[in-house]
């Protein structure tokens, strides 16, 4: 059997101008996992991201690690099937979209707004984004140029498969990715219904490790959401 180590990446910068890097914390996060899996002895024979900034900086932080102990730390592959859904897409044109349409949802939608620079303002984002994000996978109202639902889904179910089906046998691999991937990853190996992944996807914790098994024509769960490298609870975000 093989194993399939999924990282989510270090904390990002989701409200400012350039979301797409690392914070701070983000590359703190990042040097613990790679001091974590040094110390734990845990070595891959594969490496993977998706193409976002986020992803592959975390990759290459914990790459570092490994690089100046003197270890071996694989080629750097890039997928963009790991990529998160389509963030962008759902916050500029899908909720604009929704507003429009629902007056409920465009309240959501200013109170948001009208709280962006308060203390509060990733609690009235998450509500806003996760009735936004319940209309994407529902395709309840599809607009032109965001990818739909079907279509992440799809994309990440091929990446794992373009993995996955790698020759060789006790192949230890990690792919460095994001929370959507994750919880949809999670979703498809345990057969749960679609809107699992969100809920999955809204716990996953920055730099957390979710770990599978697979075989030929089989995956399953064996770790979620871990986060055993991260013991300063100032280290422990999810967005």
């Amino acid at each position: 059997m093989g194993t399939l180590l999924l990282v989510r990446h270090g904390q990002a910068r989701p409200f400012e101008k350039i979301s797409d890097q690392l914070s701070e914390i983000g590359e703190q996060q990042a040097r613990a996992l790679g001091r974590y899996l040094i110390e734990h002895d845990i070595r891959f024979d594969e490496m993977y991201s998706g193409t976002l900034i986020r992803q592959r900086r975390t990759a290459e932080i914990v790459g570092q690690q490994f690089v100046e102990a003197g270890l071996h730390w694989p080629e750097h592959r890039t997928l963009p099937g790991l990529n998160e859904y389509d963030a962008d897409g759902v916050t500029h044109k899908l909720i604009p979209a929704i507003a429009e349409r629902d007056e409920r949802f465009r309240q959501l939608l200013v109170t948001f707004e009208e709280n962006r620079q308060s203390p509060d303002r990733n609690r009235h984002f998450q509500k806003m984004f996760e009735v936004a994000t319940k209309a994407w996978l529902g395709g309840e109202l599809e607009v032109e140029g965001v990818e739909s639902w079907q279509d992440f889904k799809t994309r990440v179910r091929l990446a794992l498969k373009q993995i996955l089906e790698v020759e060789g046998s006790g192949r230890r691999v990690v792919a460095f990715t994001s929370g959507g991937v994750i919880g949809t990853s999670v979703q498809m190996a345990l057969s749960a219904p679609d809107q699992q992944a969100l809920q999955l996807n809204w716990r996953v914790k920055n730099c957390s490790l979710t770990e599978f098994t697979f075989g030929k024509d089989r995956i399953s769960l064996d770790m979620f959401n871990a986060i055993p490298h991260l013991t300063d609870a100032g280290l422990q975000t999810y967005r």
